[in-house]
């Protein structure tokens, strides 16, 4: 099990470790050992909502047909209806909005449409509509609960190489309120990893410019 007071003592450390004029992450990094990622039942790949957030809030875009228009205006930052697809598929315009976008929800009905006119852009950046995240409603879902859970959100990921890092927060945030991010991640990987703990080989937190801080597992 983790410590959340030791997370805490790692997480002043990596703090003084790299005083910045600007606002930097607090990221974890986590390396794994015996693990065969071409198998995909030993893959890591999950989505966890932080307890705290992760000191920005997630921006969600839609890309969904007519039926959807009016809890698409209520709820989402952004959304192209699928009429309007192909005003947006040439690379330079779609790869602007998969880096402006955190999230895009797409309706389960047009989903080949969205899979021709964004897959190609959208897919190496980890942007695709993911029903593990329940990106991928239907055409008369409501979009507020999902929207709330999306904006705290991130993805744990570990498919290729075994190296996980993801953000924390930021420097804004109160140790205490990193720690306990830092310890629901920790949790859930460990449940998701095929020997627990024995998967890990080591992990650090460190922000943007510092020096890492291990912890232990």
């Amino acid at each position: 099990m983790t410590d959340v007071p030791k997370l805490v003592e790692a997480i002043k450390q990596a703090r003084e470790s790299s005083k910045r004029k600007f606002k930097q992450t607090f990221d974890l990094v986590i390396n794994l050992k015996d693990l065969d990622l071409k198998k995909p039942e030993q893959q890591v790949d999950f989505f966890i909502q932080l307890p705290h957030g992760r000191g920005k809030i997630n921006k969600i875009a839609g890309l969904i047909g007519p039926e959807m228009i009016d809890e698409a205006k209520a709820n989402l930052d952004f959304f192209i209806l699928q009429d309007d697809f192909d005003k947006w598929t040439a690379k330079p315009k779609a790869r602007k909005l998969a880096e402006d976008y955190d999230f895009f929800i797409a309706q389960a009905t047009i989903m080949t449409k969205v899979a021709s006119a964004f897959g190609r852009v959208f897919g190496v950046r980890g942007r695709m509509p993911n029903p593990k995240a329940g990106c991928v409603v239907p055409p008369k879902a409501s979009l507020k609960a999902l929207v709330e859970r999306l904006k705290t959100m991130i993805r744990v990921q570990a498919k290729t190489q075994p190296i996980i890092q993801v953000p924390l927060g930021t420097e804004d945030m109160k140790d205490e309120q990193i720690a306990e991010n830092a310890d629901a991640v920790l949790k859930q990987l460990l449940n998701t990893l095929v020997t627990g703990k024995q998967n890990i080989k080591n992990a650090v937190i460190k922000t943007t410019m510092g020096a890492p801080v291990k912890i232990e597992v």
